[in-house]
């Protein structure tokens, strides 16, 4: 079954740095095309942070621009997202969302991870 695990979120004081990292876990899949990082704070929709084509493409919100940097690295089916200068108001859940292919030729799914936590104290 397809497996989106996200580590790397915890705690950590304004203005510092942590890297978040996705992976896809059973190792079953064909290919992952584009890829996203998206964030959840209480009482907040999900938003989009960062995302990354399979060719390299990146796309950042404009509230983590000059501050993330999405990487991927395709052969291994992982996706990263460093966060520098880190502000309390970055605080959320941090989710990771792959567009998948399970087979060759197969069809196209999309797939989220449960979250990690990151806490930005002030």
């Amino acid at each position: 079954q397809v497996q989106l695990v996200e580590s790397g979120g915890g705690l950590v004081q304004a203005g510092g740095s942590l890297t978040l990292s996705c992976a896809e876990a059973s190792g079953r899949i064909f290919r992952i095309n584009d890829m996203g990082w998206y964030r959840q704070a209480p009482g907040k929709q999900r938003e989009l942070v960062a995302t990354m084509t399979r060719g390299g493409n990146r796309n950042y919100a404009d509230l983590v621009k000059g501050r993330f940097t999405m990487s991927r690295d395709n052969a291994k089916n992982l996706a990263y997202l460093q966060m520098n200068s880190l502000k309390p108001e970055d605080t959320a859940v941090y989710y990771c969302k792959g567009r998948i292919l399970r087979v060759v030729g197969g069809d196209e799914y999309e797939y989220w991870g449960q979250g990690t936590q990151v806490t930005v104290s002030s």
